[in-house]
């Protein structure tokens, strides 16, 4: 996926659940930043949605969103829950529970640096996790799984 397409997904996909997440999300900025997705995706658009989604996930707690926005603290911080599940829920149907792990792994580390206030940590995690999804799975080819 190109740099924002994951994001646009994610923002239809989230329209698509209509309700009160539907009303928070936005088209994401054109030169969004997905590089944590696309460094995850190693050549697989599956994993750049995914990553993006728990990326959002963790924005809508700790910064602010590119899709998911909105002048309701609380909202953001169910709607941040919201995302970490989804993402990871959809990583485990794929059979994917090492980067179920890693990326729980980052929603941990982040929280840590967050209440410690060491927000570079927090970066780095992100970094780290990215890096270790795309490792520890060869480069997408062909059009499907099985091909």
């Amino acid at each position: 996926m190109s740099a924002s397409t994951s994001l646009r997904e994610l923002a239809a996909r989230l329209r698509e659940a209509d309700g009160l997440l539907s009303a928070a999300t936005h088209d994401p900025a054109p030169d969004a930043d997905t590089t944590l997705g696309d460094t995850a995706a190693a050549g697989d658009p599956r994993y750049a949605l995914l990553v993006e989604a728990i990326r959002e996930g963790y924005l809508a707690h700790y910064g602010e969103g590119r899709v998911l926005r909105s002048d309701d603290k609380d909202l953001e911080l169910l709607a941040g829950d919201h995302l970490y599940a989804l993402g990871l829920d959809r990583l485990a149907e794929l059979g994917d529970l090492d980067s179920v792990k890693i990326l729980a792994g980052v929603i941990a580390r982040c929280a840590q640096a967050h209440a410690e206030d060491r927000p570079a940590d927090a970066t780095e995690a992100w970094r780290q996790g990215a890096a270790a999804v795309a490792a520890r799975r060869p480069p997408a080819s062909g059009s499907g799984p099985n091909t």
